[in-house]
Order: C-alpha cells, then sequence, then structure tokens
C-alpha cells in the first residue's frame, strides 16, 4: 500500500469522478464511471510502483526510508505489483468503453485517454526516461493529471463539455508549476537528471512555475466570466485563488517546500470549487 500512494490515487480516483460529476453523470452510466475510476487508480498505483523501481539507486540516498531502498520489498515483488495493477487498469477500461459504446457515440474516448495516458507513462519512466530532460517531463506529468478529468468525462459521454477541458487546463497549469517547484526542492539529490531548474536556473524556474500556476487561475475563472457556471460562484473559487497567489511569498523567499504544498492545496480546493459550483447551479 505504501509503495502505490494510496492517498494520492484515492485524490486520483476522486478527480476522475469529479470529471463524470460536472458534465452530469445519468443513471445508466454509474457503471461506467465506477469502472473508469477504478481503471484510474490502478494506473495510478502501476505508476507510482514503476517510479519507485526506476529511481531506487536515488532514493537510496534521498528518501532511504521507501519500502524499496529499506528492503521492506523485493524489486521483483514489486514488479509483480506493478503488473496487476495494470492489469486492473486494462480489464476496467474495457468494461468503462463496452458499457459506455452501448449509450454513447463518444464512447472512443475512453480508450483513447488511457492510451495515451499509457504513452505518457511509459515514456516518463522507461524510455525515453523524459522525467530527467527537462520540463518535458514536467509537462507529461501535468497533463496526466488533466486526463483524469477528461477521462472521468468520457466515461460518462461528456468529452465534448467545454468546461471540462477548462477544468482540465486549470489543473495542467498548477499542476506543472508545482512540478517545477518540486524539481527546485529536490536539486540536489536529482543527481543524473537535467531538470528544468538546473537549466534556467532556481530563479528564473521558480519564477516560471508562479506564472504556469496564474495561468491555471486564469482558466478557472474562465467558465463563470463565459457563464458557462454562474458567475456569483466565482466566490467557491477564493480559497484557489488565495493559495495559488500567496506561493509568491514562499517562492521568492526560496522556501520550495511551503510552495508546492500550497500549490497543490490550491488545486484541490479549486477542483472542490467546481464541483461546489456545479451543485449549486
Amino acid at each position: 500500500m505504501e509503495l502505490a500512494r494510496p492517498g494520492n490515487v484515492l485524490i486520483g480516483g476522486m478527480t476522475c469522478a469529479l470529471g463524470g460529476y460536472i458534465v452530469g453523470i445519468s443513471e445508466p452510466a454509474y457503471i461506467s464511471l465506477s469502472a473508469t475510476i477504478i481503471s484510474v487508480m490502478s494506473f495510478m498505483a502501476a505508476g507510482n510502483v514503476v517510479n519507485d523501481i526506476v529511481d531506487r539507486n536515488i532514493d537510496s540516498g534521498a528518501h532511504p526510508y521507501r519500502p524499496i531502498p529499506s528492503g521492506r520489498i523485493s524489486i521483483e515483488k514489486a514488479k509483480i505489483l506493478a503488473a496487476g495493477c495494470w492489469a486492473i487498469s486494462v480489464l476496467c477500461m474495457v468494461v468503462s468503453t463496452v458499457l459506455i459504446r452501448e449509450e454513447n457515440p463518444t464512447w472512443w474516448g475512453v480508450p483513447l485517454i488511457w492510451s495515451l495516458a499509457a504513452v505518457l507513462m511509459a515514456t516518463y519512466d522507461l524510455g525515453p526516461q523524459i522525467k530527467g530532460r527537462g520540463i518535458s517531463g514536467n509537462i507529461s506529468i501535468s497533463l496526466l493529471v488533466g486526463a483524469v478529468i477528461i477521462f472521468g468525462a468520457a466515461a460518462v459521454g461528456g468529452i465534448g463539455e467545454i468546461l471540462v477541458w477548462l477544468v482540465a487546463a486549470t489543473a495542467f497549469f498548477v499542476n506543472l508549476g508545482r512540478e517545477i517547484v518540486k524539481d527546485c526542492e529536490d536539486m540536489q539529490s536529482d543527481e543524473g537528471r537535467n531538470t528544468f531548474p538546473m537549466k534556467v536556473g532556481v530563479e528564473n524556474a521558480r519564477m516560471t512555475a508562479y506564472v504556469l500556476a496564474l495561468a491555471g487561475l486564469i482558466c478557472a475563472a474562465l467558465p463563470y466570466y463565459l457563464s458557462i457556471l454562474p458567475l456569483q460562484w466565482l466566490l467557491l473559487q477564493t480559497p484557489a485563488l488565495l493559495l495559488v497567489i500567496t506561493t509568491n511569498k514562499a517562492l521568492v523567499s526560496g522556501e520550495d517546500e511551503k510552495a508546492q504544498k500550497a500549490l497543490r492545496k490550491g488545486l484541490l480546493m479549486g477542483l472542490l470549487g467546481f464541483a461546489a459550483s456545479v451543485a449549486l447551479t
């Protein structure tokens, strides 16, 4: 369970559910969305395990308490766990595709998004290992975060809804900023990697991260200004706006851990703000 990082996996499942919720879930789509949520959670668990397998040498120095470097689980067993999670994810994706195909002509969105996500995950950790190639790795992970929301919408036939894409764009930009800040935080332990902060310098990377996070706030506000959601419910995004905007102070003072955690909280609060806005509409 520790190797799979259940906290992140649970958040991924809830984010997928949000994608379906904001476009509206009809009764026949409940099972399809449920299968998609399980697929996402299994997918993320497999990705987390693979990431720890690949990073075991780095983690032996930077994070020796993690399951593999600490010797609490062997690489062989970790590979079995990853394979099992991948199998569950594929099976649930197929189940969701079959169910939605009977109800909606945009059923192709489910297998398409899953396949693209699988390619992103494979190229991130296995080959060509873009995680160590600067900002491309950050973009890859952030695309996966946004794709989870669209995946949930696709499971209920709502892949074409503009609101879903704006919510996904919000998640993409805020998470991209956070990923860059995390690379600033991990610079000393990132041996063998050529991260974005290493290429452009820590100060420039922090500034870029902040601008990207602000771009996420613009995406978060657009549904309200475009009257997709009632303008008055923009107030529900206040906690997210404050959390993201005030990270500037932490970034200027070099408090990367504090800044990336604030961006994470800001993203979660923003998604909750969208869910509340839809519920009150």
